[in-house]
C-alpha cells in the first residue's frame, strides 16, 4: 500500500491540454511546501515541522504546459506577428520579419532533404553570429533533424571532437572569422574535402560526415567540395518548402531538437540532447518573466548563438511574443553593443556578469551616453550584488534581472519575478520556474532544512534526453527517481528563492573548513581597484588547501599586493577566508560563453609553482 504524508496540496486548473506520457510524472501536481500550519490525524506536530522545514518546492504555474515541438511554435509566431522583426544583425547590415524567417527557414529545411538529409539527422553550425546560424538552427528543427551548435573559437582537434562525438551528417561554417579561416581548418582534418565532389565526402577521420555547407557570403560561387549556404535557399523549389509544413505532425515534441556541448570549464565536453519540449516551454516561462507579454521588447543580444542561453532565453523566448532580438557583433564586442542598444533602441540587454563587467568599465571610459534601459538579464555565472549595482547605476537599467539555469534542464531553472529587488535581486538567483521541483540535498542525497547549504537537484519537463552516447554520464546526472544533479552548492529559501554558494568541485577544504569561492568573490569585487575576482583552491602541504584570488583591475595602472587584500578582508570576513596568494591577471581564460575556466587557473598556477 502507499503511505502519502499529509500535507499541502496545490492543484492546477482544470484545463484539457494534451501531454506526453512520457512527461505526466513530471507535471502532475505534486506535493509542495507549505509555510501555514496543517493539522493532519495520526502525524506529530514535531514531525510535520520536521517535515515543512526541508528544502524542497514544487513551483507549480498558473497555466498549462503546451505539447508543441519548435517548428509548431515558430509557425505560430509568423502567423501573429508576421510584420514584426524577428532578428536584425548589425554587422551584416540584415534584418528579417517573422514573416521572413519562416519562409527562408521552410526552404533551408526543404534544400536538407535535397541533399540527401533526413530526419533524426544530426547538421553542425560552426559559425559566429550571424543571420545564417540563426536560420540554419530553425530549420533543422522544422525539418526534424537535431542542430549541432559548435563554438566558432573551436580549432581542429576540438570539431574533429565534436563531429565524431554526436555523428554529424551535415556541417555548415562560415568561411572565415576575424583570424579564422574556417575551410581551412576543415581541410586540415578532412584532407579529402578539396577533392570531393558535393555531397559525396568521404572522411576517414569523420565518417559520418557527407556534407559542407561554407557561408562565404562575401564571395561568389562555392569552394572546392562544398555547397555555399546561398544554394540552401535555392535548392528546393516552392513546392517542395510548402511540404516542410505538413511534416510538423510527424515530429514529435518529446523527440531531440539541438545538442549542446558542456561549456568546457572542467575539461572535455559532453553532449547534451535536448528535446524541443523543454525548449519551447522554457521559452514560454522565461519570456513571461521577462515581461515580454506586456510590451514589444527589442533584445541587445550579447551572448553567442551555440549557447543555450542564447537559444532558449533568446531564440525560443523571442518567439513566444513576436521580440526582435539584436546582435551587436558576429562575437563580443562592449563597444559595439552600446552602439546597438542606441539605434536599434534596445529596450533588453542580454549578457554573462563579464559582458556587463565590460559595458560599464566601457561606459565609465568613453562617457558613453547610455540611454534608459527597461532592463538587462545576467546569467551564466553568479553576478555579486555590486555589479547588479552598477548595472542600474552605470548602464541606467530600470529593472536588471537574473536567470540561473544548466544546459541539461533546457536552460533556466531559477529567474526574477517581475517586481524583484532588494534582497531577492541582489542576493538570489530568482525565483523556481514554473513546473519544476527543487530540492536541496547533502553528500548521501537527504533533504537539508531550508537555509542549509547542500547540492541543488531539480525535476521538470525539461531535463535533457541525456547525454549523447554516454549512458555513464547520464546515470550519474539523472538517478532513477528523474532528479537531475546539478552540481551546485546552493541555498534554498521556503518562499522559492535560492542563492547560489559554489560548484561542488569547487568548494576549497582548507584544515578542515568548507570555503565557498563565490563568496568571497563578492567581497573582494567591491574593493575599489578590483573589476573581477575569481577564487580557487590550491595545494597546501600544512592545510590541505589554499585560497588564490586571480583579480583584474579597473585601471590597468593600478597596483595591489596581497598585504592590501589582507587589511581590506581583515575584520570583515573570517580569517581563515582571506586568500593566502594573489594573482592579477589582464584577461581571465573564458569559454565563448563567457565562463572562467577555473581549471585553468588551477593549471596556470601548478606551472608557476613547479618552476
Amino acid at each position: 500500500m502507499n503511505f502519502i504524508s499529509c500535507r499541502a496540496i496545490t492543484r492546477v486548473k482544470d484545463k484539457t491540454h494534451v501531454i506526453s506520457q512520457k512527461y505526466a510524472s513530471l507535471i502532475t501536481p505534486r506535493f509542495y511546501h507549505s509555510s501555514k500550519p496543517l493539522s493532519c490525524a495520526g502525524a506529530t506536530s514535531s514531525g510535520l515541522a520536521q517535515e515543512q522545514s526541508q528544502s524542497y518546492i514544487h513551483h507549480i504555474g498558473k497555466e498549462p504546459l503546451v505539447y508543441r515541438n519548435v517548428g509548431q511554435h515558430l509557425r505560430l509566431a509568423a502567423e501573429k506577428y508576421p510584420n514584426n522583426e524577428a532578428i536584425v544583425s548589425c554587422h551584416q547590415a540584415q534584418r528579417l520579419t517573422y514573416s521572413d524567417v519562416l519562409e527562408k527557414v521552410d526552404r533551408i529545411a526543404a534544400s536538407f532533404y535535397q541533399l540527401g538529409l533526413e530526419k533524426g539527422d544530426r547538421v553542425g553550425i560552426w559559425a559566429p553570429n550571424g543571420t545564417q546560424f540563426y536560420l540554419s538552427t530553425l530549420a533543422a528543427a522544422r525539418a526534424g533533424m537535431i542542430s549541432v551548435g559548435i563554438n566558432p573559437a573551436f580549432q581542429a582537434p576540438e570539431v574533429e571532437y565534436s563531429l565524431n562525438k554526436v555523428g554529424v551528417n551535415a556541417l555548415i561554417a562560415a568561411e572565415s572569422h576575424r583570424n579564422h579561416n574556417y575551410y581551412e581548418t576543415l581541410t586540415k582534418i578532412i584532407p579529402e574535402l578539396a577533392n570531393s565532389p558535393k555531397n559525396s565526402l568521404n572522411s576517414s577521420k569523420v565518417p559520418t560526415l557527407k556534407t559542407v555547407i561554407i557561408d562565404n557570403e562575401r564571395s561568389s560561387g562555392s569552394l572546392p567540395g562544398t555547397f555555399s549556404f546561398r544554394d540552401l535557399l535555392t535548392l528546393s523549389t516552392p513546392q517542395q518548402a510548402a511540404t516542410i509544413e505538413s511534416l510538423q505532425s510527424e515530429i514529435s515534441p518529446d523527440s531531440g531538437v539541438n545538442l549542446q556541448f558542456t561549456s568546457g570549464t572542467t575539461g572535455q565536453p559532453k553532449a547534451a540532447y535536448m528535446h524541443h519540449y523543454g525548449f519551447v516551454n522554457n521559452g514560454i516561462h522565461i519570456a513571461v518573466r521577462n515581461e515580454f507579454d506586456r510590451s514589444l521588447h527589442r533584445i541587445c543580444l550579447q551572448v553567442p548563438l551555440f549557447h543555450a542561453y542564447a537559444i532558449v532565453v533568446g531564440i525560443m523566448a523571442a518567439l513566444t511574443h513576436g521580440t526582435t532580438l539584436v546582435l551587436p557583433d558576429s562575437g563580443y564586442n562592449p563597444l559595439q553593443s552600446l552602439e546597438a542598444i542606441v539605434k536599434e533602441k534596445c529596450t533588453t540587454i542580454y549578457g554573462t556578469p563579464t559582458m556587463y563587467v565590460d559595458l560599464i568599465k566601457a561606459v565609465r571610459e568613453t562617457n558613453f551616453q547610455m540611454p534608459v534601459v527597461a532592463q538587462a538579464v545576467t546569467g551564466g555565472a553568479s553576478c555579486s550584488p555590486k555589479l547588479f549595482q552598477d548595472i542600474r547605476d552605470v548602464l541606467r537599467v530600470r529593472k536588471p534581472k537574473t536567470v540561473f539555469g544548466m544546459t541539461e534542464a533546457s536552460a533556466i531553472l531559477y529567474q526574477s519575478l517581475f517586481n524583484d529587488d532588494g534582497d531577492e535581486l541582489l542576493n538570489t538567483v530568482g525565483h523556481v520556474t514554473d513546473h519544476y521541483e527543487a530540492k536541496v540535498v547533502d553528500s548521501a542525497g537527504n533533504t537539508v532544512p531550508f537555509g542549509t547549504p547542500g547540492e541543488l537537484w531539480v525535476r521538470g519537463y525539461g531535463t535533457m534526453l541525456g547525454y549523447w552516447n554516454d549512458p555513464k554520464k547520464t546515470k550519474e546526472t539523472i538517478d532513477v527517481d528523474k532528479w537531475l544533479r546539478t552540481g551546485d552548492q546552493f541555498v534554498l529559501r521556503a518562499d522559492g528563492y535560492g542563492k547560489i554558494v559554489g560548484r561542488i568541485k569547487e568548494v576549497i577544504i582548507r584544515g578542515g573548513e568548507n570555503i565557498f569561492p563565490k563568496e568571497i568573490e563578492d567581497f573582494l569585487n567591491a574593493h575599489p581597484k578590483i573589476l573581477e575576482t575569481h577564487c580557487i583552491a590550491v595545494p597546501d602541504e600544512r592545510m590541505g588547501e589554499e585560497v588564490c584570488a586571480y583579480v583584474r583591475l579597473k585601471d590597468g595602472k593600478e597596483q595591489l599586493d596581497l598585504s592590501e587584500i589582507r587589511d581590506y578582508c581583515k575584520g570583515k570576513i573570517a580569517h581563515f577566508k582571506i586568500p593566502r596568494y594573489l594573482r592579477i591577471v589582464q584577461q581571465f581564460p573564458k569559454t565563448n560563453s563567457g565562463k572562467v575556466q577555473k581549471f585553468l587557473l588551477q593549471q596556470m598556477f601548478a606551472k608557476e609553482c613547479s618552476k
